[in-house]
């Protein structure tokens, strides 16, 4: 990979926007059935949530690969942050009145669990020599 592609593989701010603009968009998918401004909103709250969770993930799973060591290490940091995502999407969802949440948030918890596992995966090593650990 190159230099630049790699900075912009590992930019925090690419993967906030690049979070914000494709679940904002499911969001807005997903409860399009629903009168406006539903979901217009639901998809603005989703793309928000979408890109301040793609931070904590981020964030987080660097802190707990931290903590960790052997194979825990490799399923523990994206467990713990996913179970904190659903819960503030479950809360903040309901709080705003999107209509369909689990619709809403079935797909940004697929892409961001499947995220946090890759992107542990890629900063844990993932190799034979961690399980040892």
């Amino acid at each position: 990979m190159s230099g630049r592609l790699k900075a912009l593989a590992g930019s925090s701010i690419v993967h906030v926007l690049f979070a914000f603009l494709t679940m904002g968009g499911w969001a807005f998918f997903a409860n399009r059935m629903h009168p406006m401004p539903r979901p217009l909103i639901s998809g603005f709250v989703q793309g928000v949530l979408s890109g301040c969770l793609t931070l904590f993930l981020k964030s987080v799973v660097e802190a707990l690969a931290q903590r960790f060591r052997g194979l825990i290490r490799l399923w523990a940091p994206p467990l713990i942050a996913c179970l904190g995502s659903a819960t503030i999407l479950i809360v903040i969802h309901a709080l705003s009145g999107t209509p369909e949440i689990l619709k809403t948030i079935a797909v940004p918890l697929l892409v961001s669990s499947s995220y946090a596992a890759i992107y542990n995966y890629s900063i844990s090593g993932g190799s034979r020599r961690n399980h040892e650990r």
